[in-house]
């Protein structure tokens, strides 16, 4: 996997039938940082330009060797060879989500991806999802159920990528989920521009910072907040000229550190919001994804949600905050694999249950 906030390759070996009659084990991981001209041309990528065809052929394809690279050295983290492994699931990049035109774009040379790794490869996840009416996002409430469902509890899983969704799920009840907006995208934007870093390392820059309350609201009042699920999002509406727009409506004049003090504070309250709205008898949420580890954020989490038990996959589950997307799509692959649906209609609002994925054998 490697997510909206670009900032590298995620690859675990999930085994889904262990000894220990668990859902799923991990028997290896391995993180592939993209190199600074990866990240850079596919951060360009996300918005029109130039030779964009040309340029997508080959970031696809050196991102295919950065997969290839990653699938290698988790099977070396686990001590095992290729031929132990059934397939990869390589969900790709997403460059533009656009389900209400009824595309979606993942960029990625599966292929490529299989000849080198030397293995069958399934991708194009949420391209199915959304011919069928779907918005294709997100995928993982399945797997989370799967993983994280518990007949003692109501939980709510989210996942602070680049951008936010929750998963609600109630002890024998429906399973739901949706996004709920950024969650690291506009932080990392913002870090990147103002400090040169590409992200706000467990989010010290914001804690030196005071929220802005009518810059807040100026971010609350984006119409995609109030939109009602099944609801998807992507940079293409969450981005710096989404932010520059926000911060003049505001009449914003200060300094770059309240920005990110606020913007920790919008994906915080909006991801609180649709808490409340869609669980509000959830008494357990549990955070993964790299916005896991900005405690700025976990701990505006936590007061957004009190009274309700704030934890991460880790401490509550034992489940990296690093590795559940990567699980998701290798549990994702073996569902296609297996001719099993892997989306749920009730989440992305398509037509009914689909096989999710294009094969691409050894």
């Amino acid at each position: 996997m490697s997510g909206t906030s670009l900032d590298g390759v995620d690859a675990v070996v999930a085994d889904f039938a262990p000894a220990s009659g668990a859902a799923c084990v991990t028997r290896g991981a391995a993180h592939v940082s993209l190199p600074t001209m990866v990240r850079d041309e596919l951060l360009a990528l996300q918005t029109p330009g130039a030779n964009e065809l040309s340029r997508a052929g080959a970031a696809a394809n050196l991102l295919a060797e950065l997969y290839a690279d990653a699938i290698g050295k988790a099977l070396a983290a686990a001590k095992l060879t290729r031929d132990d492994v059934i397939a990869a699931g390589v969900h790709g990049q997403t460059l533009r989500h656009r389900p209400e035109r009824g595309f979606t774009l993942q960029l990625n040379n599966p292929a490529r991806v299989a000849e080198r790794a030397g293995m069958t490869v399934v991708a194009d996840f949420r391209s199915r999802d959304v011919a069928a009416g779907g918005q294709g996002a997100p995928l993982v409430p399945a797997f989370h159920a799967a993983l994280f469902g518990t007949p003692a509890q109501h939980r709510v899983i989210v996942n602070l990528g680049g951008i936010a969704n929750i998963t609600d799920l109630p002890p024998g009840g429906p399973v739901s989920g949706f996004d709920t907006g950024p969650g690291n995208a506009m932080l990392d934007l913002w870090c990147a521009r103002n400090r040169g870093d590409p992200f706000d390392e467990n989010g010290a820059w914001a804690a030196t910072g005071k929220v802005v309350p009518q810059l807040l609201d100026a971010m609350l009042a984006e119409p995609f907040f109030a939109a009602r699920p099944p609801k998807s999002t992507h940079r293409d509406t969450f981005n710096l000229a989404w932010l520059e727009k926000r911060l003049a409506a505001a009449g914003w004049k200060g300094e770059a550190d309240d920005v990110q003090a606020t913007l920790v504070a919008l994906t915080a309250r909006t991801v609180a919001d649709a808490i409340r709205r869609q669980a509000p008898e959830a008494t357990e949420v549990l955070a993964c994804g790299g916005g896991a580890n900005n405690a700025a954020l976990m701990a505006a989490l936590a007061a957004e949600l009190a009274p309700r038990r704030v934890a991460t996959t880790f401490a509550a589950a034992g489940v990296p905050v690093e590795h559940v997307e990567a699980l998701a799509f290798a549990w994702l692959a073996r569902e296609a694999l297996a001719g099993r649906p892997g989306n749920l209609p009730a989440v992305t609002g398509a037509k009914g249950p689909r096989v999710l994925g294009g094969i691409y054998p050894r």
